[in-house]
């Protein structure tokens, strides 16, 4: 009985929101011509309460944005595959604006090509826009990232770090539940 009306207490406060984000950047390698890549990040959370929600990011992108080896090979088609998993925290900053970061992994694949897993922190700023609809955006990495490449001896690369620049940042709406 506790645990029923445990459970009732946290639906009750609780909110589901269904959204996305997408990014779009451009890479320019040496002398070759730059790439413009995109990628679309549908997403879905639930509010916990008003400091906590957790979440799933399903991405699709389109062209080599990387933290490793953030290059490009016209040779390679790059279409990446990705699910990021997270929980977040916020913290309210004026009526309408709300810090928060997300902490979480992220597996990606590239077909034939490589596989991706990190872990580390996304932070944002969300501006409520009414009761059913936020504008979101994510401005940033801090954590490790790894890339397995598929082929025949080649070394797994990584990286710790902090990156701020187009390659982490993106928009999205969100609709409130």
């Amino acid at each position: 009985m506790t645990l029923a009306a445990a459970c009732m207490a946290v639906t009750m406060n609780a909110q589901v929101y269904v959204g996305g984000s997408v990014g779009i950047a451009s890479v320019k390698d040496g002398n070759a011509d730059a790439e413009t890549t995109y990628k679309f990040l549908p997403e879905v959370g639930y509010n916990i309460n008003d400091e906590w929600a957790v979440g799933v990011t399903l991405g699709y992108q389109k062209g080599n944005c990387n933290l490793i080896n953030a290059s490009y090979n016209p040779n390679i088609n790059y279409e990446k595959f990705s699910i990021a998993p997270y929980v977040r925290y916020t913290v309210p900053v004026g009526s309408n604006v709300n810090l928060f970061v997300d902490g979480g992994i992220s597996y990606g694949s590239v077909k034939d090509n490589y596989t991706e897993f990190a872990l580390g922190l996304k932070p944002g700023v969300a501006f409520t826009l009414s009761d059913k609809l936020s504008f979101v955006t994510h401005f940033g990495f801090v954590g490790f990232n790894s890339k397995n490449p598929k082929a025949d001896g080649v070394d797994t690369s990584n990286a710790t770090g902090v990156e701020f620049n187009q390659n982490n940042l993106t928009f999205g709406l969100y609709y409130n539940f």
